[in-house]
């Protein structure tokens, strides 16, 4: 029987290099510290990580605004140490996920710097949006960048070019074979190096349409699209619908291509996700058609309420879609764009949502820092780094809060992430979360994880599809329980404030926090938690 690709149901960490480890002092992690903390990510019990981007960048965007996709930011070491690591994570039997970032360069690339030398007209510009100005001097349309301020710079011979993001992040000309020819270069050569697949940032927004036409409401489209701007669902929706520039059909012809070359290695598989938010959801299913890519990320549970009407929508929802094309869903609870998940929604429920999705078909997406129970940093405006937090003046504080670096151990800050000081202050209110604290506590959300994950690995994975048991659409009276049934698990969610009684058969394998009381031959649930039994 042949098994099943290595990713279908692969639980994979992401690891934001900048935080996690700093091995030579200048308080920025590197690839070093990396490898040499692979064992810590192996004993975690994941099958794989993605590294955001190490690449040639000035950093004016955490690493998305490349300047050089094929080579090591010397803030994070070189391509010797790259390589140290992948080979080092196989070692370990872990695969290895490099981001990609095909919708921007830095200002700093090449290409760029030769665009503004060229000027209009040119090969150079034609690889770039640029686009003469409107008659009385203002920029070719209204859009609004996702982190505030115009989409639109102009340059000096009075020529705007786009920049769906910061200024310093020209967007690439999809429609230039050069720009595909040049990104097919790129994945050779990270496979070639030995890395297993991709994460494809921004990977709907390659392909733009109406590039000269004003759109009827920039500013709350802008907002819409932010994972970190709180807005009406019904509203964001709405204004989601009309997006110019993201989840054109032209981006389906790239990644085609892309399938071909990453099928092309036949001596190992290589996969695939794309960071798509896209609207209806139902359009995420055309990312991971057959000869398309392997993996689309759900980005619902980064912002769904802990409620059991909005988790079923989003879980039920996401199985079935992507059972329309074949394909298994992913779940996140954080990354690096959004509000930590403990933050979000509370330490407990955080822990209790965490167990429920790993019990679920499909890959799960862990973000360095989310197995601690790890809040969003506390940080000062004088702290700030994130470009949106400039461009808005202040209005939207961005994601530095998720980035913050991790606590290793020790009692004081910066608790063995650096010898110097971090690029972001860790508080020291975080030394219970530190990973020395957590791996003396049998209580921790470490330790609740390692339990899962090895759990999981031993009793779900490959076991196919879920039954619902209770939920608001199945037999739910009180809308306080979520159950489901898969192979032999059963997994059970309160997501009330109250215990709750209920018939569940079986052997209690997990809980995400209290204890699971038997009473009158029923189980009572702890508040904000989760369980998982076996038959």
């Amino acid at each position: 029987m042949k098994s099943a690709p290595w990713w279908k149901e692969a639980t994979i960490y992401q690891i934001y290099p900048r935080s996690f480890v700093d091995s030579n002092g200048d308080g920025e992690g590197d690839l070093v510290g990396i490898t040499a903390n692979l064992e810590y990510v192996q004993q975690l019990g994941v099958d794989a990580i993605w590294l955001s981007p190490f690449y040639t960048s000035p950093n004016k965007d955490g690493g998305y605004d490349v300047a050089d996709p094929r080579d090591v930011d010397p803030r994070f070491g070189n391509l010797a140490d790259a390589k140290k690591l992948i080979d080092r994570a196989h070692e370990l039997g872990l695969r290895v996920i490099a981001d990609i970032v095909p919708n921007h360069f830095s200002d700093q690339h090449h290409w760029f710097q030769a665009a503004l030398k060229a000027g209009r007209g040119s090969a150079e510009r034609a690889r770039f949006h640029f686009y003469d100005a409107n008659p009385d001097g203002t920029p070719p349309n209204n859009w609004i960048s996702l982190f505030g301020g115009p989409s639109w710079s102009q340059v000096e011979d009075g020529q705007y070019y786009l920049h769906l993001f910061d200024s310093s992040q020209p967007d690439l000309n999809w429609e230039n074979p050069e720009v595909n020819a040049d990104f097919e270069k790129t994945l050779h050569f990270w496979i070639n190096l030995g890395v297993d697949g991709f994460r494809i940032d921004v990977a709907h927004g390659l392909v733009k349409e109406d590039v000269l036409k004003n759109h009827p409401d920039p500013q709350g489209l802008s907002n819409a699209l932010r994972l970190d701007v709180a807005m009406d669902a019904q509203a964001r929706n709405a204004l989601l619908l009309t997006v110019p520039y993201f989840d054109r059909q032209g981006v389906h012809e790239i990644y085609r291509k892309w399938r071909k070359i990453f099928d092309s290695y036949t001596d190992r598989q290589i996969m695939a996700v794309a960071e798509a938010w896209v609207h209806p959801p139902v359009n995420a299913t055309r990312y991971v058609r057959a000869d398309e890519l392997h993996q689309v990320f759900n980005f619902d549970l980064l912002t769904a309420e802990f409620d059991a009407l909005v988790l079923y929508d989003v879980i039920d929802r996401s199985i079935e879609l992507n059972a329309t094309v074949n394909a298994l869903p992913t779940w996140a609870l954080s990354n690096h764009d959004s509000p930590r998940v403990a933050s979000r929604i509370g330490s407990e429920q955080a822990r209790a949502l965490a167990l429920f999705v790993f019990g679920l078909p499909g890959s799960t997406y862990i973000f360095a820092g989310q197995e601690l129970g790890l809040p969003d940093g506390e940080l000062e405006d004088s702290d700030r780094q994130d470009p949106s937090f400039f461009r808005t003046k202040g209005k939207v504080k961005g994601r530095d809060g998720a980035r913050v670096p991790l606590p290793w151990g020790g009692d004081s800050t910066p608790f063995g992430f650096t010898t110097g000081k971090p690029w972001l202050p860790i508080s020291q209110s975080w030394q219970e979360f530190t990973v020395e604290n957590e791996n003396q506590n049998p209580k921790s959300s470490l330790h609740l994880y390692k339990n899962a994950l090895s759990l999981r690995q031993m009793h779900l994975t490959g076991q196919g599809g879920i039954e619902w048991i209770e939920s608001p659409q199945h037999g739910s009276k009180s809308n306080a329980l979520l159950i489901y049934k898969r192979g032999d698990i059963t997994v059970l969610m309160n997501v009330s404030d109250i215990a709750q009684e209920c018939d569940v058969d079986g052997k209690l394998l997990v809980v995400s926090s209290g204890v699971v009381d038997p009473h009158n031959g029923k189980k009572v649930i702890p508040a904000r938690s989760c369980a998982w039994f076996i038959a």
